[in-house]
């Protein structure tokens, strides 16, 4: 709200208070009177000959008998001192209200070099996110600081994970700054902004792993290639310090995998497996910095037992992911992709019946295009990385925005967030992209206690009007579900969601095969069990079609 429109609203603050309001918001944290002459008596700072000055009106006011009348009502103005205040006064050229930077200068006052703007990184960017960032810039700084044709890193070490492991802790019980900036409209965590802060740590996790000691070789060039699972565990409080650490947890040639924990609430005492809210894989690739082509990571030696679970898991992984990649790649070239012709064609037949016959299908449905949202934007360089490009956390916090909008619209209730499911990154977004995301439901479930599951899809599109182009740089799969209190106060049911074109289909099915990797299904009777402690029931794909 504007100081003329809080005035003229008829506000019951004094404009003192008004004006130390919009000073406070503007980062400005100097009293009222500090705007004026320091040394000057009140009615001089309120007042002047110049610009008519209450006394002065008032002794002319006197000699004409007329009563003084104020330029604001007395009950909406009532300042510290008996001075009417007068907008035109206060708000002269000479009395500018300052403005100050939100972040600090990320040059060192103490050095007579100067980084060049490619340096810096992105000025939007979380306290956390910031941090982080400043703690890695040493090393990245190399980059800046080494020659332009120095030579690669050929050195190979081998590192332990405790040597990457790093954590934060987010003092939300007594920090209200801090609380304020994590707050959601519903009291608790903003997840899109943790999002954020977990590939800004598992970044600073990868530069850790992959530093040499050699400061005159250029360091690789990092990039978060997907994010295979972030599970939330359980609710996460707004007033309680919460703790996200993270370690490297497996290592392949170029590759590397991340195993990130947020911990809540935070002790002492060692984190047990009750006091993990939060788990998330991210992965890492290697690239050099000139060549952009594959390079060698550090070797990992696992220590514990726990270590050495978790990178057996992750090597387990890799090898599912290849193995896919493999299968798809084939299917493609022999022109034929690996999906039950029978299953798709019963995706899509009521699809059909709900575009031809909508007056006889099924009420409980809905097509795929009609749970549709999207948005658009123009990336700014206030949301570039420590690259020059696009932060892939901003990414993944616009696109779990946009899911959750999409849930809440097709739920008709405010939805519960479970996972991430898989986030890949296929190409880069740079600054100035037109960045157009896309979310839709892509079908609902049942889990093993009557709770429905809405899994989400959202591809986001780097567009080129100039040349006419349009490619995904990067899809998200998001899993929702419904809180079962606001089930018992009549809540709308949960439509099933049915596809009407074959790629539609096609993708129904490989992210079904995906969110249910280890199920395995007794035909004859129908039944189900899992595999595994995932927290979701594995059901046949009889349940999405019937």
């Amino acid at each position: 709200m504007s100081l003329p429109s809080a005035l003229a609203r008829g506000s019951s603050c004094s404009f003192a208070r008004v004006l130390a309001s919009r000073a406070s918001s503007l980062g400005c944290y100097r009293s009222v009177s500090s705007f004026f002459e320091p040394g000057a008596p009140a009615s001089a700072r309120h007042s002047g000959p110049e610009s008519g000055s209450d006394s002065g009106g008032k002794k002319e006011d006197e000699e004409q008998g007329k009563p003084r009348r104020s330029r604001f009502p007395s009950k909406v103005l009532r300042p510290e001192s008996p001075v009417h205040w007068n907008l035109s006064d206060t708000m002269k050229k000479s009395d500018s209200i300052p403005v100050f930077s939100t972040v600090s200068n990320p040059d060192d006052a103490s050095s007579a070099t100067t980084k060049p703007l490619s340096m810096w990184p992105g000025m939007y960017h979380s306290p956390v996110t910031a941090a982080l960032w400043n703690a890695r810039s040493t090393i990245l700084e190399r980059a800046w600081l080494a020659p332009s044709d120095g030579p690669p890193q050929t050195t190979i070490m081998t590192k332990t994970p405790e040597e990457s492991r790093t954590s934060i802790l987010y003092a939300l019980s007594t920090d209200k700054i801090l609380r304020e900036q994590y707050r959601n409209p519903w009291q608790g965590v903003r997840i899109g902004k943790l999002l954020e802060d977990l590939d800004a740590l598992a970044g600073t996790i990868a530069v850790k792993h992959c530093a040499d000691v050699d400061h005159t070789t250029r360091p690789l060039l990092l990039v978060t290639a997907s994010v295979d699972k972030i599970s939330l565990l359980k609710p996460l409080l707004l007033d309680e310090d919460l703790r996200i650490g993270g370690a490297v947890a497996w290592v392949g040639r170029s590759s590397m995998e991340i195993r990130m924990e947020v911990i809540q609430p935070v002790t002492e005492e060692e984190a047990t497996e009750d006091d993990i809210a939060l788990i998330a894989n991210f992965t890492f690739v290697a690239r050099d910095s000139v060549t952009k082509k594959a390079a060698q990571v550090n070797r990992l030696q696992p220590e514990s037992v726990a270590e050495k679970k978790l990178f057996q898991e992750g090597e387990g992984r890799d090898e599912r992911r290849k193995a896919r990649m493999k299968d798809l790649s084939e299917g493609m070239r022999v022109g034929k992709v690996p999906y039950d012709a029978q299953k798709m064609q019963a995706l899509l037949r009521e699809g059909r019946v709900l575009i031809e016959m909508p007056t006889l299908a099924d009420r409980n449905s809905i097509l795929i295009r009609d749970t549709r949202l999207e948005n658009a934007i123009v990336c700014q360089p206030q949301q570039r990385n420590m690259h020059g490009r696009i932060f892939g956390g901003f990414l993944m916090r616009r696109a779990y925005e946009l899911s959750y909008t999409t849930c809440y619209v097709f739920c008709g209730t405010k939805p519960v967030f479970l996972e991430v499911d898989h986030v890949d990154f296929r190409r880069p977004v740079d600054v100035g992209d037109l960045l157009r995301f896309k979310a839709c439901v892509l079908y609902t479930e049942t889990d093993q206690n009557g709770d429905p599951l809405i899994h989400i899809e959202v591809v986001a599109h780097v567009i080129q009007p100039e040349v006419q182009s349009s490619e995904v740089s990067n899809t998200f799969y998001f899993t929702f579900t419904i809180d079962r209190e606001q089930r018992k106060d009549g809540a709308p049911p949960i439509l099933k969601v049915v596809p009407s074109a074959e790629e539609e289909a096609r993708v129904v099915l490989s992210r079904f095969d995906a969110d249910h990797p280890v199920c395995q299904l007794n035909c004859a009777t129908q039944e189900t069990r899992e595999i595994g402690s995932h927290p979701k029931v594995c059901v046949s794909l009889q349940r999405v079609t019937e």
